[in-house]
């Protein structure tokens, strides 16, 4: 038995917790244990249940402005996730037709492959209709911070390609400050990376490298390492995203800004739609 808040990655390779629909009906108590693979089983208490129904219902919710023929991105995380396999669901009965998708991780790749849902590139396909993705923290100003997944790089390559860039999260996401809730994820290249650290907490920052179960630095798909950032409050994100962008051997950061057009928030009352500005 393995608690989930402790469960976080398998080698270089993070597990997706699978959750029934049939088990969000709001009435649980206690523990509920359910399979994640054939070998490993999880233990999630009630909250975590509520939360992933709100995560489904946002998820499900944006899967609705999904249309026949259109270019998808598609996000990763364990939101997404419900979006992913809500998209599955429609073209298996028909209700979608002549989908195409970008993944935005080589697990959301096998995800989508395993689900039948056909794939291409930027390159064949260079602008995208819709990207549905989540975000691990949401400012008033649709600025977010990803990245606890580990594929902010292409997350936000896709998101840049994105007409509509639909972000799907439960109300816990929502702070007033970005910086508040987590720390933020900073790709660094391998070669050199203490410089990266000396320079990050000299504009403020606690770099801390992030680590799988096993002691190794975690490896993004591009065999980065991730310094996940404590700035605090972050006042002035667009500022500091700028600053980060312009040093050499920072790939990317998981600050987003002004790039979600579309926030669904799911949570005790209910699931709301919001638009830069609202």
């Amino acid at each position: 038995m393995v608690d989930a808040s402790v469960l976080k990655t398998e080698g270089s390779r993070l597990v997706w917790v699978r959750i029934p629909p049939a088990l969000f009906p709001g009435s649980w108590r206690g523990w509920v244990s359910l399979p994640l693979y054939p070998d490993v089983e999880v233990v999630l208490p009630m909250a975590s249940v509520e939360t992933g129904r709100f995560k489904r219902q946002a998820a499900e919710r944006a899967v609705e402005f999904v249309t026949s023929g259109m270019v998808l991105g598609l996000g990763h995380g364990s939101t997404a996730a419900f979006a992913i396999r809500r998209i599955a669901q429609l073209l298996a009965a028909g209700e979608l037709e002549d989908v195409l998708a970008v993944p935005c991780s080589r697990q959301v790749e096998e995800e989508a492959r395993r689900l039948s849902i056909p794939l291409t590139t930027l390159d064949d396909h260079p602008v995208i209709d819709l990207t549905i993705d989540g975000a691990d923290e949401v400012d008033p100003h649709l600025n977010l911070i990803k990245g606890g997944g580990g594929a902010l790089l292409r997350e936000k390559i896709v998101a840049q390609a994105s007409r509509r860039e639909i972000i799907v999260v439960d109300e816990a996401k929502l702070s007033p400050v970005l910086g508040t809730r987590w720390p933020v994820p900073v790709e660094v290249a391998p070669f050199g990376h203490r410089s990266q650290v000396d320079f990050l907490r000299s504009i403020g920052a606690r770099p801390v490298l992030r680590q799988r179960d096993d002691g190794t630095p975690f490896l993004t798909d591009q065999q980065n390492f991730i310094l996940d950032c404590h700035f605090g409050l972050i006042i002035e994100p667009a500022a500091l995203a700028d600053r980060l962008s312009g040093r050499a051997g920072i790939v990317e950061h998981g600050l987003f800004i002004g790039l979600a057009t579309d926030l669904i928030v799911a949570g005790h009352k209910g699931v709301r739609h919001l638009r830069p500005g609202e």
